[in-house]
């Protein structure tokens, strides 16, 4: 059976982009533009991983992230932060409120692809 991502972020272009890199790592992919969607696509879909965005309206990706991880099944998807916040500050916010990995934007396909061997996807 395929692993399933949810991607979270506002940006219907990095939606588009990440879609066809972890399709092409074989994912079935889902997507929501804000937090509050991606709760609702989570609560539907479980995924097994989920990129999320931090910069976003409605809900913001640390705000996600908490009410994920504070439902009964949210610790179970690995968690990539994907955004352009790249100093140690947000970093260490973002892996303390449960993100299993971080990635910078932009990225490519060889780096997502990496990110996700490191915690796991084969």
């Amino acid at each position: 059976m395929a692993n399933t991502c949810l991607i979270v972020d506002d940006s219907s272009v990095i939606r588009k982009v990440s879609r066809h890199i972890l399709e092409s790592l074989g994912f079935e992919v889902s997507d929501a533009e804000n937090g509050m969607e991606g709760l609702r696509r989570f609560d539907e879909a479980k995924p097994d991983l989920i990129l999320l965005d931090w910069n976003m309206p409605v809900m913001n990706g640390i705000e996600f992230l908490k009410e994920l991880r504070a439902r009964p099944d949210g610790g179970e998807p690995k968690v990539v932060f994907c955004t352009t916040e790249n100093d140690v500050d947000h970093i260490r916010e973002a892996m303390s409120a449960g993100a299993n990995e971080y990635v910078m934007k932009p990225f490519d396909h060889e780096t997502l692809e990496l990110k996700l061997q490191l915690i796991g996807f084969e």
